[in-house]
């Protein structure tokens, strides 16, 4: 069975000094399928300031659709995985990174533990939200029943972002 999924992009250190924060995330793209993530659309790059703000680099921020016969646990190992070889360092929440993958809904299904779906702060971030919109302008919050445009509305993070 294939599984519809979307799923968050962003970077603000570089894993590879020679290429700009998007190519890093369209070279990360590149892994999906060894992990058996078909790509379906790709949203456009948006620049963003750190959300919560914090003295760190800007972001670049996309969302891919996606497919896959995992299941959401196997997706989110498999995207940890990617992360990983992108040098990607856990230290605490909100830090820098080279790489950030989040499953931010898998089939409009409702979870509590992990993978949490839909993610959990995705209705309030912009970074996520104008992305997303980008490769499902209907999409529907699988919680709130709240459509995109409305959710973006709504959204008073005051965060700056600009489409690439």
């Amino acid at each position: 069975m294939k599984n519809t999924a979307f799923i968050a992009l962003g970077a603000n250190l570089k894993r590879n000094q020679d290429l700009s924060l998007q190519e890093n995330i369209q070279t990360a793209l590149k892994y999906f399928p060894d992990h058996g993530i078909s790509i379906i659309k790709i949203s456009n790059f948006y620049r963003s300031e750190p959300y919560p703000k914090l003295n760190q680099p800007w972001y670049v921020n996309s969302v891919a659709k996606i497919t896959t016969k995992e299941t959401s646990e196997n997706l989110i190992k498999n995207l940890h995985k990617i992360e990983n070889t992108f040098g990607r360092i856990r230290n605490k929440q909100n830090d820098s990174r080279t790489l950030d993958l989040d499953i931010i809904d898998f089939n409009g299904i409702i979870k509590t533990d992990n993978p949490i779906l839909p993610h959990p702060r995705m209705h309030i971030r912009k970074f996520v939200l104008l992305p997303l919109r980008d490769v499902e302008p209907e999409w529907l919050h699988p919680n709130f029943k709240i459509k995109i445009n409305d959710l973006i509305l709504q959204c008073t993070d005051n965060q700056k972002i600009y489409k690439l």
